[in-house]
C-alpha cells in the first residue's frame, strides 16, 4: 500500500512507524511546512492518505484527496459538522472515506457497551448521566469527538435526553460551554473537559442514582494504540469505494 500521511505530529509520526512496520510505503507526509504540496501532482499513485490535522484544516484535507481520487483515513475531531458534505462528495465522486472519532479498538467496543447501558438505563430510570474526558493539554478541540459519540449514543438510547452541553473551565476553544456545572439543562448531557499533561485520553460515564454510581471507563495508555487502528482501517478502505466507519471495520 502506497500511502501518504497528512500531519506529521505525534499521532503521524507513529502512524509512519506502524506504515513502515507493517511493509508499507510511505510516498507523501504533508504537515505545516509544505502544506502546499497536498495537489493532484503530489497525490498521484497513492493509495490511502491518513489524515490527522486540526480541526481547522481537516475539512480542506479530506476535500483535496477526494477530488484527487485518492482514498481518506481521517480521525480528525472537532469540525464533524461538516462530514456529511465531505461523505455526499466522496459518494458522487466513486471515492473512499473512512472516518472515526477515535480509532482504539477499546474505546469502540466502550460505544457499544455505551448504547446498550443507556437502553437498560431508560428501562430502570432513576439515573442521571454525565460524561468526562480528560486529555493532554495540546489538544486542540473540546469536547473530544470521542466524548461527543458517546453523548449521542445516550441520546439515542435514552428518553430522558436530547442533547449535550460542555464543561470546559480554562479552555478558550470550548465549542459548547456552560459557566457552571449547575446551570446544565435537564435534557442534556454535561460533558465535562479537562485538560492536564499528556494524557492520551480517558473517558468515563457516570450514572447517578440517590443510592449508587455506575461508571463506564477506558483510558488510552498510549498513541500506538490509535495510530494501529488507524493504519488497519487504510489497509481495509484500500481498493473499496463508499463511505466507512468502525462499525463496519468490526464487522
Amino acid at each position: 500500500m502506497k500511502a501518504a500521511i497528512i500531519g506529521y505530529g505525534k499521532m503521524g509520526r507513529e502512524i509512519e512507524r506502524i506504515l513502515v512496520e507493517r511493509g508499507h510505503d510511505v510516498a507523501l507526509v504533508i504537515d505545516v511546512d509544505n502544506a502546499a504540496e497536498l495537489d493532484a501532482a503530489h497525490l498521484k499513485g497513492i493509495d490511502v492518505a491518513l489524515e490527522f490535522t486540526t480541526p481547522a484544516t481537516a475539512y480542506g484535507n479530506i476535500r483535496t484527496c477526494l477530488e484527487c481520487g485518492v482514498a481518506v483515513v481521517s480521525g480528525t475531531t472537532g469540525w464533524t459538522d461538516r462530514l456529511a458534505e465531505l461523505q455526499s462528495l466522496c459518494r458522487e465522486r466513486g471515492g473512499a472515506l473512512f472516518y472515526a472519532s477515535n480509532y482504539c479498538l477499546g474505546v469502540n467496543l466502550m460505544f457499544r457497551l455505551n448504547r446498550r447501558l443507556a437502553a437498560m438505563i431508560d428501562r430502570v430510570g432513576g439515573y442521571g448521566v454525565r460524561i468526562e474526558e480528560v486529555h493532554h493539554t495540546q489538544k486542540k478541540d473540546a469536547p473530544s469527538g470521542t466524548a461527543i459519540t458517546l453523548a449521542e449514543g445516550i441520546i439515542e438510547n435514552l428518553s430522558s435526553k436530547s442533547g449535550w452541553v460542555n464543561f470546559a473551565p480554562g479552555i478558550e476553544h470550548a465549542a459548547h460551554r456552560v459557566a457552571r456545572s449547575e446551570e446544565t439543562p435537564a435534557d442534556c448531557i454535561e460533558i465535562r473537559s479537562v485538560r492536564e499533561g499528556a494524557v492520551p485520553g480517558i473517558h468515563t460515564v457516570s450514572y447517578e442514582s440517590e443510592d449508587d454510581i455506575l461508571e463506564l471507563r477506558h483510558t488510552i495508555k498510549n498513541r500506538r494504540t490509535l495510530a494501529q487502528g488507524a493504519v488497519v482501517a487504510a489497509e481495509f478502505l484500500c481498493g473499496k469505494q463508499g463511505v466507512y466507519g468502525m462499525d463496519d471495520l468490526l464487522k
